[in-house]
């Protein structure tokens, strides 16, 4: 009886489309980008994804994090405690030669970086902007135009964002940070594939946290 060779996973590897775009970015293993997404002075962490028509900047994004279509993280704020927030006042060689842009306008943009956790789940076209941070579990709904920190595991929504409620009770979010099974390798992961797919997150975590206290 002949054998068929079991087919390769899809993201044996990481995938990036030929469409994406990046400058500066580190991405780890087995991610996978899709097309017509910009990323730039930014990590992305292993096994995260980003969807289609994604503009990410100056951001720090976790293992396992998953990134829905049209979503904007890091979008740049303009100054406006100037007499003009237009451009021409820190890219001022766009218009005329001669001149240098403002690079420590620039810097100040560099520092205010996204910082997001692992497994956060954001959704459909939300937009996240600088200096926020997301934490570990998180959900970002749909349309969210988050302006300000997101505890871990809280589910936020709205224009702007706001907490709409908790994954789970404090201890669990507490336990599930402690476990911080994201950390493990895949071969742990896929030996224990049945467990994260149950429902029973008190199980899982009763039978994991005693490792890590």
């Amino acid at each position: 009886m002949s054998l068929t060779a079991a087919k390769p996973p899809k993201l044996q590897q990481t995938v990036i489309d030929n469409r994406v775009t990046m400058r500066e970015t580190h991405i780890g293993k087995q991610c996978e980008i899709l097309a017509h997404s910009y990323l730039e002075y930014s990590t992305l962490g292993d096994f995260s994804y980003v969807g289609e028509h994604c503009c990410i900047a100056d951001s720090r994004i976790g293992k396992f994090t998953a990134i829905a279509n049209q979503v904007r993280i890091g979008a740049p704020n303009h100054p406006t405690g100037r007499p003009s927030q237009h451009r021409f006042s820190y890219c001022p060689e766009y218009y005329q030669s001669g001149v240098e842009r403002d690079h420590g306008f620039f810097a100040d943009r560099r520092a205010e970086r996204v910082i997001i956790g692992h497994d956060v789940w954001i959704g459909h076209g939300v937009i996240v902007l600088p200096g926020v941070t997301i934490g570990d579990g998180a959900v970002l709904a749909a349309g969210a135009v988050v302006s300000k920190n997101v505890a871990p595991y809280s589910i936020v929504g709205g224009v702007p964002a706001r907490q709409i409620r908790q994954r789970f009770p404090a201890e669990i979010a507490a336990s599930l940070q402690r476990i911080a099974w994201w950390h493990w390798p895949l071969e742990k992961l896929m030996a224990h594939l049945d467990q994260f797919q149950s429902g029973e997150i008190a199980h899982f975590c009763a039978r994991w946290d005693k490792e890590y206290r």
